[in-house]
């Protein structure tokens, strides 16, 4: 063999050498401490997920009930934080009467006995429906909550005041930047150490305001996600980390996580350094990401790892968790 490729096959096993020992985790430790746990939506009536579409009624096709409790009320938050979640989700709308109420759907029609748009109401017009109304696991044969509901809408208010010293991850409804306005206007008057136990995502542009008017609140919306994992795959493998990802909440499908460089110790321990948190969710289809909801799910996530589990059956993933540890 001729010396130049002699030399140009050494140079690139040196820095083929050199990208795998500044990415190996076997080379580094985890970055310590136990995972965090992310109930999404509390503690609540979990659904089949195959052939989801954006109008599908997801209370009409609930699994058979194991609880009492709905999701985005304040006893299923409760009861979630009970179970072991670090973390509850929860979602948010406007009213018309400058209130938030808290509740998942864009419209009504499914989960209650009202009509219309969330938005389009009071926030005593919300109160008064039954959120257990539409739930059914047998084709509309019976509804275990109908008549259970009524009441147990609360407003965001309510939430903030129940779970002073909690962890929220406030999910806006909408991509409406008067909602960001909104939210960033409500969070601003929290103190400080209250303020830092919040965490925001959801539509580009309210979460891009959120950002700008709250630069201390950790967010995460679509188009920033894309921004910071297109950067990080592309420049990662030198431990470069985009600017996109810095301050910011990072939500990654279990089965592509493995494909991040680093991952799983220095991915992770490279997101702490810029102040980003990463939260690992079910296996992303194309289509509907999942929560870590099983002993299977969970089995997939790496042996050490310290990072954010999302999950919507905290009541059997804190339990399998704490067994890991």
């Amino acid at each position: 063999m001729r010396r130049a490729p002699r030399v140009i096959l050494a140079v690139a096993a040196a820095l083929a050498g050199g990208v795998y020992l500044n990415n190996t985790s076997l080379l580094s430790r985890p970055t310590g401490g136990k995972p965090v746990l992310l109930a999404h939506r509390g503690l609540h009536q979990t659904f089949a997920a195959d052939g989801l579409k954006a109008d599908t009624c997801t209370a009409e096709r609930i699994d058979p009930p194991e609880h009492g409790y709905l999701e985005n009320t304040i006893a299923s938050m409760r009861a979630a934080f009970e179970a072991g979640a670090d973390v509850v989700e929860l979602d948010v709308h406007p009213t018309t009467d400058g209130n938030f109420a808290v509740f998942h759907d864009w419209m009504l029609d499914c989960r209650t006995d009202g009509k219309g748009a969330t938005r389009e109401h009071t926030l005593a017009e919300l109160k008064a429906l039954d959120i257990g109304y539409g739930y059914t696991a047998d084709g509309g044969k019976t509804h275990p909550f109908r008549g259970k509901g009524v009441g147990l809408l609360p407003s965001f208010d309510e939430v903030l005041a129940q779970f002073p010293a909690r962890r929220l991850l406030i999910d806006i409804k909408s991509n409406d930047p008067a909602d960001g306005e909104k939210l960033a206007e409500r969070l601003a008057r929290l103190p400080l150490d209250r303020l830092a136990r919040i965490l925001v995502y959801g539509g580009d542009r309210p979460v891009a305001v959120v950002r700008e008017r709250l630069p201390r609140v950790m967010t995460l919306s679509r188009a920033g996600l894309k921004r910071c994992l297109i950067g990080y795959i592309g420049l990662g493998w030198a431990g470069y980390v985009p600017t996109a990802c810095r301050d910011s909440l990072l939500l990654i499908p279990v089965n592509i996580a493995p494909w991040l460089w680093g991952w799983p110790h220095r991915f992770l321990s490279r997101m702490q350094r810029v102040g980003a948190e990463v939260f690992i969710a079910g296996t992303w289809d194309g289509g509907y990401s999942r929560g870590i909801d099983s002993a299977a799910a969970l089995a997939q996530l790496p042996v050490g790892y310290s990072g954010g589990v999302w999950t919507n059956r905290v009541d059997r993933i804190a339990p399998l968790l704490g067994s890991r540890l």
